[in-house]
C-alpha cells in the first residue's frame, strides 16, 4: 500500500509539473486588465498566425533599439513586421514592459517606468477591459464580456497602420472629421521610425491613392473605377487570393483589402523608397516573400511626368516617353528637347465656346483617347447617377470642361457615371485595361480627323485588296518553303538530305527539347554551314572579333550584310544546353538594348549563332583601356548606363517572360554605331517564374565580382542578382576601374574603394579623371549612389530594376541610404587560382561553380 501511495504521489507530481510546463509554454492571445508582458514574452493569436512582442530591427538582433510590434509568425522580424507601436520612441534596453493599466489603456513602459507609447485612453467608467491579439493580426482593446461590456472594441491597432496593409485593414479618411488613415514608410529597412514616404487616399473627385515624399507627389494610382484604380489594374488580377474595393459612406471613404478563404498570407508593403509592393508568403517550403507587383513600376508612373495634356507611353523611350494628346503640342519645345517635359502641352487651336442670350453655344467636339489611366481628379466633378451621353452633354455645355469619362466600368460597355475635368488634365498614361478619355477639341481639329477618316474609306479598301493579294501569294510561298524546309533544313546544313521522317523529326527536336516557351516554331533562319565558312573566310584569325566563355566570335559578310558569328569552342565547357538556351530565349526577345539573333547553324559537332554586327565591340574595350576610354564622354556613359537598365527592365518585366541574365558584365555589353548598348550572351540566362521571389541551382555559373553574394555562396538567384551585376557595371563605367581593382593595394576590390570614398564624403573622386571636362557632378554622384544601392548584400534591400530606371530618369527622386557592400575578395582570389584561361569548375558549399574569366 505504501509503495502504491508513493507511486501515485510521484505520478501526481509529474502530471502537475507537465501541466505547469504546458501552461508556461502555451502562449496566450489575451492580456487582462492589470496584466503585463515583458521583453521576451509574447502574445500569439489563437491560430498562431500573428505574434506580438518585442524585437530589434538590426540584422544581428542587437538590442540597442527595441520595439513593440506585431509580425507574421511564419517569418521573422523585421521583414515580417506588420505593425509597430513605438516607432518614434524606441526602447534602449530589454527592460520594456507592456501593461494594461487601470485607465483602460495599453501602456509601453521603459526601464525607468516612463511611458514610451500608449493606446488612446478609454472611458474610465467602462467595464473592465482586456487586450487581445486576433487571428487577423489586429490588436484590440475590448470591454470584457464577463463584466457586461459585450466585448465591444474600444481601440484597435488596425486604426493606426504603420507601413503595411493586411487583410481586414482599411486606409482612407473620414469626410466629416478629416481623420485620415495612411501608410508611412520606415526610415530604412532596419529603422521603423517614420520615413519620408507616405501613401494616402485622396477623396477629391474619385478616390485615388497617392504616394508622397514629403510634400511632393511621387505617383498616383489613378481614380477608382468600381473595379480597380485605373492606373493599376494589376491589383485586381489575382482571383482566389484577395479582393479589393473602395467603400464610400458619409463617414468613411476607404480602400478595403480582403483575403479569400484558403489564400496564402498577402500584404501591401510601403518600402522606405516609397514603392508599394504586393507580396505573398511563399509557404513553409518557400523562402521569403513573393513580390507580384511594385508601384511605381516604370518612368510613366512618376506623377505628372509629361505635364498638362501630356500622354506618357512606357514603350517609347526613343521619344522620351512623353507625347501630347491629339490637338496639343509641347508648351516649350526647347525644354522637351532637353528631356524636361513637366511643362506639358498647350492647345493648338483655341476652343469655340460662349453664350448667346444666356444659352451656351459651341462648335467644339470630343476625341476619344483609348486605353489610358484617367487623369488626376483633384479638379474634377463626379456624378455617379449620370449616363455617359448625359456626361458628354454637360461637358459640352460647360466652357470650362476640357474632358470627361465614365466613372464606373462595372456595368460593362462604355461604363456609367460621369467625371468631368476643368482646367488641365494631368498624369495620363497608356496602361493595360485602360479606359476611354474624351478630350475636348476645336471643330477644325475634329474636321481634320474626319477628312482623314474619309480618305481612309477610299485608301483602305484598295490597300486591303493589295495586301490580301500579297498575303495569299506570300502564304503560298511560305507553305512551299516550309513543306520543303521542314523536311530538310537541319540536314541541309550538313549538305545532306533527310533519309527518313523520324531522323528529320529528331533533328528538329533538338531546339525545342526542354523548351519552356511552349513554342516549337521559332521562325529563326537556319543558316548553311558552307555559307558561314565562306562569310568568315574559313574562320580566319583576321576575322576573329574576340573570345569568351562560349567560344570565338568572328566577323562575316553574308548576303552583303555584316554579321557576327559565335562558334562553340570544343573545350569551352559550354555545349548543347547553353546553345539551345540562347536560341530559345533571345529569338523571342526584341528590344533596342538587346543584341539581335539573326540565325543559327548545326553541322556535326559544330554549333554556331549569327548576330547583328556591332562595330564598336564591347563596353570593356573602351572603359578599361587608357586610350579608348577617352572616346566615351560623360553624356555617352550616362546614355549607356540608362540603356543597360532599360534592357534589363525589358528582360525582367516588360517582355512576356521574366529572364534573369546571370552573367551580366562589360564584355557582354555590345555597342552599336551610336554607342547605344545592347546586352548579349544569353547562354547562362534562365526563365524566372513571376510567382517566385528566388530560385536555386546546384550549378553556379557566371563571373566572380559580378555575381551577387547569395548566388555565389548559396546558388540562390533572382532578378535582384542582375541588379547586383548592374550596380557593379555602373561603378565600373563611372570609374573606368575593374571590379578586381589592383591599383589600390589597401582595398580588396572596387566596391570597397567606392564605399570608402562614399563614407568619407569624397564619392566624386571615383569618377574617371578623363571625364572631368564633360562630367555632370550631380548625375555622377546620383549614379554612384544608385550603384551602391544595387550592390547591397541583402537582395531585399536592392531596388528592382524598374526602380533603378525610375531613379535614373528622375533626378528629383530621393534615394535611400545604402549599406556597406560585401566584398568577395577572398573568394575571388581563390577562384583566380583555380580558373583556367576561360572557364573552370570549383566547389562552393558542395555546388558546382563555373567561373567565367572577367574580360
Amino acid at each position: 500500500m505504501a509503495a502504491a501511495a508513493a507511486a501515485a504521489i510521484k505520478f501526481l507530481n509529474l502530471a502537475t509539473l507537465i501541466f505547469s510546463v504546458l501552461l508556461l509554454t502555451s502562449a496566450s492571445d489575451t492580456l487582462n486588465s492589470g496584466g503585463n508582458i515583458t521583453d521576451g514574452e509574447t502574445l500569439v493569436s489563437a491560430g498562431g498566425l500573428f505574434t506580438l512582442g518585442f524585437f530589434s530591427p538590426s540584422p544581428a538582433g542587437v538590442p540597442t533599439k527595441r520595439y513593440l510590434g506585431i509580425w507574421f509568425t511564419a517569418s521573422a522580424p523585421p521583414e515580417a513586421v506588420c505593425w509597430v507601436a513605438n516607432r518614434e520612441a524606441p526602447l534602449n534596453s530589454t527592460s520594456g514592459v507592456l501593461v494594461m493599466d487601470s485607465a483602460r489603456s495599453l501602456l509601453l513602459l521603459d526601464g525607468s517606468g516612463q511611458t514610451a507609447w500608449s493606446s488612446s485612453k478609454t472611458n474610465t467608467t467602462a467595464p473592465a477591459t482586456v487586450a487581445q491579439l486576433l487571428e487577423s493580426g489586429n490588436l484590440v482593446v475590448l470591454r470584457d464580456k464577463t463584466s457586461g461590456g459585450g466585448g465591444s472594441v474600444l481601440w484597435q491597432s488596425f486604426d493606426h497602420p504603420s507601413n503595411t496593409l493586411i487583410a481586414g485593414m482599411r486606409f482612407g479618411r473620414n469626410p466629416r472629421t478629416g481623420e485620415e488613415r495612411s501608410l508611412t514608410s520606415w526610415r530604412a529597412p532596419d529603422d521603423p521610425a517614420p520615413g519620408d514616404c507616405r501613401v494616402a487616399l485622396d477623396t477629391r473627385g474619385l478616390p485615388h491613392a497617392v504616394g508622397w515624399r514629403g510634400g511632393a507627389k511621387l505617383y498616383s494610382s489613378g481614380p477608382w473605377n468600381g473595379r480597380w484604380f485605373s492606373g493599376f489594374p494589376e491589383m485586381a488580377s489575382y482571383p482566389g487570393i484577395y479582393s479589393i474595393e473602395v467603400a464610400v459612406r458619409p463617414d468613411e471613404v476607404a480602400f478595403v483589402f480582403t483575403a479569400l478563404a484558403g489564400a496564402p498570407f498577402a500584404r501591401l508593403l510601403l518600402t522606405d523608397e516609397g514603392a508599394i509592393q504586393q507580396q505573398t508568403w511563399r509557404g513553409p517550403a518557400g523562402r521569403g516573400w513573393n513580390i507580384w507587383d511594385a508601384s511605381p513600376r516604370d518612368v510613366c508612373d512618376a506623377y505628372g511626368k509629361c505635364g498638362a495634356f501630356g500622354l506618357c507611353d512606357a514603350v517609347t523611350a526613343s521619344t522620351l516617353f512623353c507625347g501630347c494628346v491629339h490637338g496639343f503640342s509641347p508648351a516649350s519645345p526647347s525644354e522637351w528637347s532637353m528631356r524636361e517635359t513637366s511643362g506639358g502641352c498647350r492647345r493648338d487651336v483655341p476652343l469655340d465656346c460662349g453664350k448667346t442670350n444666356g444659352t451656351p453655344t459651341t462648335t467644339d467636339g470630343f476625341r476619344v483617347v483609348r486605353g489610358v489611366k484617367l487623369p488626376d481628379t483633384d479638379n474634377a466633378t463626379v456624378d455617379m447617377t449620370a449616363t455617359l451621353e448625359q456626361c458628354r452633354a454637360r461637358c459640352l455645355a460647360n466652357c470650362s470642361c476640357v474632358a470627361y469619362a465614365a466613372a464606373d466600368i462595372r456595368v460593362g460597355g462604355d461604363g456609367s457615371g460621369c467625371v468631368m475635368w476643368v482646367g488641365d488634365i494631368v498624369d495620363v498614361r497608356y496602361v493595360d485595361k485602360g479606359q476611354d478619355l474624351y478630350v475636348r477639341l476645336a471643330k477644325s481639329e475634329l474636321n481634320d480627323e474626319k477628312r482623314r477618316a474619309a480618305a481612309k474609306l477610299i485608301v483602305i479598301p484598295v490597300t486591303v485588296s493589295l495586301l490580301a493579294l500579297t498575303a495569299v501569294l506570300g502564304m503560298y510561298l511560305v507553305w512551299r518553303c516550309r513543306l520543303r524546309g521542314r523536311a530538310s533544313s537541319l540536314m541541309f546544313l550538313q549538305g545532306q538530305r533527310p533519309s527518313n521522317h523520324a531522323q528529320t523529326k529528331a533533328m528538329l527536336g533538338f531546339l525545342s527539347k526542354t523548351s519552356e516557351l511552349g513554342d516549337d516554331d521559332l521562325d529563326l533562319p537556319l543558316v548553311c554551314f558552307g555559307d558561314i565558312v565562306s562569310a568568315t573566310n574559313n574562320f580566319s584569325e583576321e576575322n576573329m572579333l574576340g573570345q569568351g566563355g562560349f567560344g570565338k566570335v568572328y566577323k562575316g559578310v553574308l548576303d552583303d550584310r555584316e554579321v557576327a558569328i559565335k562558334r562553340l569552342g570544343q573545350g569551352s565547357g559550354q555545349g548543347a544546353e547553353e546553345f539551345r538556351n540562347e536560341v530559345l530565349l533571345i529569338a523571342k526577345l526584341q528590344h533596342r538594348n538587346l543584341v539581335r539573333l539573326l540565325g543559327c547553324c548545326i553541322h556535326g559537332d559544330e554549333k554556331l549563332l549569327m548576330y547583328e554586327y556591332l562595330p564598336n565591340k564591347s563596353l570593356d574595350f573602351f572603359i578599361f583601356d587608357a586610350a579608348n576610354k577617352k572616346v566615351l564622354d560623360w553624356p555617352t556613359r550616362f546614355k549607356i548606363i540608362k540603356g543597360i537598365s532599360r534592357g534589363l527592365l525589358y528582360l525582367h518585366q516588360d517582355s512576356r517572360l521574366t529572364i534573369v541574365h546571370r552573367d551580366l558584365k562589360p564584355s557582354n555589353i555590345l555597342l552599336d554605331t551610336d554607342m547605344s548598348p545592347k546586352i548579349s550572351d544569353f547562354g547562362m540566362a534562365r526563365i524566372f517564374d513571376r510567382n517566385q521571389q528566388e530560385a536555386n541551382t546546384n550549378r553556379v555559373v557566371g563571373t566572380y565580382g559580378y555575381m551577387s553574394p547569395e548566388y555565389a555562396m548559396d546558388g540562390a538567384f533572382s532578378v535582384k542578382s542582375d541588379t547586383y551585376s548592374f550596380g557593379v557595371i555602373l561603378l565600373e563605367i563611372i570609374s573606368g576601374l575593374r571590379i578586381t581593382l589592383t591599383r589600390f593595394d589597401s582595398f580588396p576590390n572596387l566596391l570597397a574603394y567606392a564605399w570608402s570614398l562614399w563614407q568619407d564624403g569624397k564619392a566624386i573622386d571615383l569618377v574617371d579623371p578623363c571625364l572631368v571636362e564633360t562630367c555632370s557632378p550631380s548625375e555622377a554622384l546620383r549614379c554612384i549612389h544608385i550603384g551602391l544601392l544595387c550592390v547591397q548584400d541583402n537582395p531585399n534591400n536592392r531596388p528592382l530594376i524598374s526602380s533603378v530606371v525610375f531613379m535614373l530618369e528622375n533626378e528629383t527622386t530621393a534615394l535611400s541610404i545604402p549599406k556597406q557592400p560585401v566584398y568577395l575578395a577572398q573568394r575571388y582570389s581563390e577562384a583566380q587560382r583555380t580558373t583556367g584561361e576561360n572557364t573552370s569548375s570549383s566547389s562552393v558549399n558542395n555546388m558546382s561553380v563555373t567561373v567565367l574569366e572577367g574580360r
